[in-house]
C-alpha cells in the first residue's frame, strides 16, 4: 500500500470517529521579523511608566518558573 493510500485510510478511519482535520496557523518564532517584534514589544513592557495588575501577576508566577 502506498503511503497516500495509507495517510487517506488513516484520515478517513479518524473521520468514522467523528473527527476532523483542523489546519492551524502560527507566528514563525524563528523569522528575524518576529524576533524584531518581540524585542520592541518587549522593550515598550520594560519602559512602561506604570506597571499594571496583569504584570503583577505574570512576574509573580514567573519566579517560580524553571529557567
Amino acid at each position: 500500500m502506498a503511503v497516500r493510500e495509507r495517510v487517506e485510510a488513516h484520515r478517513a478511519k479518524l473521520r468514522a470517529q467523528g473527527l476532523r482535520p483542523v489546519q492551524i496557523w502560527v507566528p514563525d518564532v524563528r523569522s528575524p521579523e518576529f524576533a524584531a517584534e518581540a524585542h520592541r514589544q518587549a522593550l515598550r513592557v520594560a519602559t512602561a511608566a506604570q506597571t499594571s495588575a496583569d504584570m503583577d501577576f505574570v512576574e509573580a508566577i514567573s519566579e517560580d518558573w524553571p529557567e
